[in-house]
């Protein structure tokens, strides 16, 4: 094995983040990691701003069109617990530049689908790369950078995240109605072959490291803190997707704003998501643990005070801008928990990561629903606040950060 590779060997079994070697970073690849989280986000996010046109499309209605985010997310969420295992053999950069093939294949033929069934099938492949890149992102993470620079490089793969929600439903709408909606699945596909390239020159090969098997995860979830940890990443995700699935009725109700306020309010708060995420890897390299309880406070607290504080039209603009920037932290944070907490199975523990985040989307909007129709906004924010403070509670008595070994 060359020197070059055995820098990127990643860690063995019981070893820890913090004794691996030292390696250059390779802050080329970590751009192309953030470029394919991007434009897997993206795309997963399209239906969602072309629903009604593809609907008329494809002669199905919009409840059934919406189904093609059902399906991504929950493929997504099987693809995260079984990317690691049934992968094991292979190296990781080969697994993703697959992916990277199956999100530009997803976008062409859902482009050129002629039925809905089609479609769904077509968004089943995006799924898979969705869920398997998510699982991977900290693990791969952890081997083109020194464990100092880990925080900062997962603040900008993550940071994919952020501009995507800012970017892939406004610009799917325009291009969707310029040109009609396949044209936006065509352009997906486009910047899908740009990240293919791109992490075709940059990716360094990266051999498989502790081969993961389905037992794995199991093993992982009895170490003492894991599983604890993996509940408190759900309960905060469960929080916040309470929280922003109602982000809109609830400006509605406590602004007096036009639309087009509102749209700029949406777009702060967008934009303080990205901003969020570029600072979170900053904090992190202080203290993990501090992060992890701070960003569900700030985030609890600042929807308490969208629903109880009369604070004026600016300062629920500065509620919700602390509200984008410190969840645009999440992510990362967490990312980087798996990476530290269990770095000879990141690839599983990312796997968990990626169940509890898709599973707490669809907790968090059954929690929501349940609570807007018993006590309306208020009752959404007051109980999502609730779960979030309690979660920082827990995170802060029980969450273990630092790594342990395999039993």
């Amino acid at each position: 094995m060359s020197d070059a590779l055995s820098e990127r060997s990643g860690p063995n079994i019981g070893s820890t983040i913090d004794d691996r070697e030292p390696t250059p970073p390779a802050w080329m690849a970590v751009f192309s990691l953030a470029l394919g989280v991007f434009g897997l986000l993206t795309a997963e996010y399209l239906p969602a701003s072309l629903l009604t046109p593809m609907a008329a499309g494809l002669g199905a209605s919009e409840a059934l069109a919406g189904q093609a985010v059902t399906v991504t997310a929950v493929i997504a969420m099987f693809s995260g617990l079984l990317t690691a295992s049934l992968t094991r053999r292979v190296d990781r950069r080969i697994v993703l530049l697959a992916f990277s093939v199956l999100m530009i294949a997803s976008n062409l033929l859902a482009a050129l689908s002629s039925s809905l069934i089609v479609l769904l099938a077509m968004r089943v492949l995006l799924g898979i790369a969705l869920g398997g890149f998510w699982s991977m992102a900290a693990a791969v993470a952890m081997r083109l950078v020194p464990a100092a620079l880990l925080p900062r490089a997962l603040s900008i793969i993550f940071s994919g995240i952020s501009v995507a929600t800012v970017v892939a439903v406004p610009l799917g709408s325009y291009l969707g109605g310029l040109y009609g909606w396949r044209t936006a699945f065509f352009a997906a596909a486009a910047l899908g072959g740009l990240t293919l390239a791109f992490q075709f020159f940059t990716l360094p090969s990266l051999e498989p490291t502790s081969p993961a098997r389905l037992g794995t995860i199991l093993n992982v979830l009895r170490r003492p803190g894991i599983g604890v940890g993996m509940l408190c990443c759900t309960l905060v995700h469960t929080g916040q997707y309470a929280l922003f699935t109602y982000i809109r009725p609830v400006l509605e109700s406590v602004m007096v704003i036009n639309i087009s306020g509102l749209a700029l309010v949406l777009l702060a708060f967008g934009v303080a998501n990205f901003v969020g995420t570029l600072v979170a890897g900053w904090v992190l390299e202080r203290s993990l643990r501090a992060t992890l309880v701070v960003m569900p406070v700030l985030i609890g607290a600042a929807s308490l005070g969208l629903i109880l504080l009369a604070t004026g039209i600016t300062g629920q603009v500065l509620l919700v801008v602390l509200w984008g920037m410190a969840f645009g932290g999440v992510p990362v944070a967490w990312s980087n928990w798996v990476a530290h907490a269990v770095p000879d199975q990141a690839e599983s523990a990312g796997g968990m990561v990626v169940v509890s985040v898709q599973s707490a989307i669809a907790a968090g909007a059954a929690v929501g629903g349940l609570m807007f129709s018993v006590g309306g906004v208020v009752g959404v924010f007051g109980v999502a606040s609730t779960i979030l403070l309690f979660s920082a509670l827990l995170i802060a008595l029980r969450v273990r950060t630092n790594p342990h070994s395999a039993i």
